[in-house]
C-alpha cells in the first residue's frame, strides 16, 4: 500500500510542481528565506536519490547501442542550446534572462524523462541511457556550452560551474549508485522512496526560485511562459525529426523527442542562482512547469498508440 502511494506521488510530478509553484507565488516568504547553500544541499540529495535507483544494467545498456546513444547525446547538447541562443537573440532578452535560458537549455536530460517515456510507450531503456550519459557529461558540457553561447552577454564562471556540477551531480549520483550496489537487498526494500524524494526536492528547488522572484515574475510571467513553450516545442519536434532522419523506430523517436524537450531545469535553477542571480534562475523555474505539462500531454496522447519496445525498471 505504501509503495502504491509513493508510486502515485511520483507519477503526479507535474501536479506537485504546479501546486508548489502557485503556493510559492501566493505565499513566498517561507521558501524565499531559504539560502542558496540549503538549496544546493537539497539538489545534491535529489541526485543521490536518482543514483540509488540506477543499476549496473543501466550502464551496460549504453554499450549495447552506442550509435543511437551518441546521436541522442549530441542532440541533447546541441539542439536546445542553439534554440535558446536563437530565442535570446530574436527576443532581445536582457543578459540575466538570456544566460538563464541558455544555461537551462545546456543542462543534461531531465531525470523525470524516463517516467514520461514509460507513460508514452517510448523506448525506456534508450531514455535511461541518454539521461545517464548526458548527466555524466554535464560537468564539462553544461558550463562549456553556457560559456560558449552566453559569455558575450555576461561573464560566465565556467570553471566554478564545472566544480559545482561535479559536487552537486556526479558525486551524490555515484554515492547513491554505490549504496545501491553494495547494499542492494536493503535498498531494494525501500527503493520506491528514492524517486519520491527526488520529486520532492526538485519541486522545492523550483518553488524556491519562484518565491525569490515573485515581484519580478509579476511583469515577466507571460513572456517567460511563451519563450519556455517555444523552446520546449522546438526541442520536442527537433528531437523527433532527428530520430526520424536517423531511421530510429517509433519508440526511440518518442524517447529522443522527450529527451530533446525536457532538461534538468532544477540544476539550471541552482547554477543560475549560485553563479549569476535569482533573476537568471527564472527561465529554469518556468521551464519546469512548461516541459512537464507539455510532456505529460504528449505522453498521454502517445500512450493510446504503439507499443513499448523495452520496459525495464524506471530510474525515476
Amino acid at each position: 500500500m505504501f509503495e502504491k502511494i509513493l508510486s502515485f506521488y511520483t507519477r503526479c510530478f507535474a501536479l506537485w510542481v504546479i501546486l508548489a509553484g502557485l503556493a510559492a507565488y501566493i505565499w513566498p516568504a517561507p521558501l524565499a528565506s531559504l539560502d542558496r547553500r540549503s538549496v544546493n544541499c537539497v539538489f545534491a540529495l535529489t541526485m543521490f536519490g536518482i543514483g540509488a535507483v540506477l543499476q549496473a544494467d543501466d550502464f551496460r545498456r549504453i554499450l549495447h547501442r552506442p550509435g543511437i546513444v551518441v546521436i541522442g547525446t549530441i542532440t541533447q547538447y546541441s539542439l536546445m542550446p542553439l534554440v535558446a541562443y536563437a530565442i535570446a537573440d530574436v527576443f532581445n532578452l536582457d543578459p540575466q534572462t538570456a544566460v538563464g535560458l541558455i544555461l537551462t537549455a545546456s543542462a543534461p536530460g531531465a531525470m523525470s524523462s524516463s517516467v514520461v517515456s514509460y507513460i508514452a510507450k517510448a523506448d525506456l531503456a534508450y531514455s535511461v541511457s541518454l539521461t545517464t550519459v548526458s548527466t555524466l557529461l554535464a560537468p564539462l558540457a553544461t558550463p562549456g556550452l553556457t560559456y560558449l553561447l552566453a559569455s558575450s552577454r555576461l561573464e560566465v564562471p565556467a570553471r566554478d560551474m564545472l566544480v559545482e556540477v561535479v559536487l552537486l551531480v556526479i558525486v551524490p549520483l555515484f554515492i547513491g549508485f554505490a549504496v545501491r550496489h553494495f547494499f542492494a537487498k536493503r535498498v531494494e526494500r525501500i527503493s520506491a522512496i528514492f524517486p519520491a524524494i527526488s520529486v520532492t526536492f526538485i519541486v522545492l528547488v523550483c518553488a524556491r526560485t519562484i518565491a525569490a522572484n515573485r515581484d519580478s515574475l509579476l511583469g515577466m510571467t507571460g513572456m517567460l511562459v511563451a519563450i519556455g513553450l517555444l523552446m520546449n516545442v522546438l526541442g520536442l519536434v527537433g528531437g523527433y525529426l532527428i530520430a526520424w532522419i536517423s531511421r530510429m523506430d517509433v519508440p526511440q523517436r518518442r524517447s529522443l523527442a522527450i529527451e530533446g524537450g525536457m532538461q534538468n531545469a532544477g540544476l539550471g535553477a541552482v547554477l543560475a542562482s549560485e553563479h549569476f542571480s535569482d533573476k537568471a534562475a527564472m527561465p529554469a523555474a518556468i521551464f519546469v512547469f512548461v516541459c512537464i505539462i507539455t510532456a505529460s500531454l504528449l505522453a498521454a496522447y502517445w500512450q493510446r498508440t504503439g507499443r513499448r519496445s523495452v520496459v525495464p525498471q524506471a530510474a525515476e
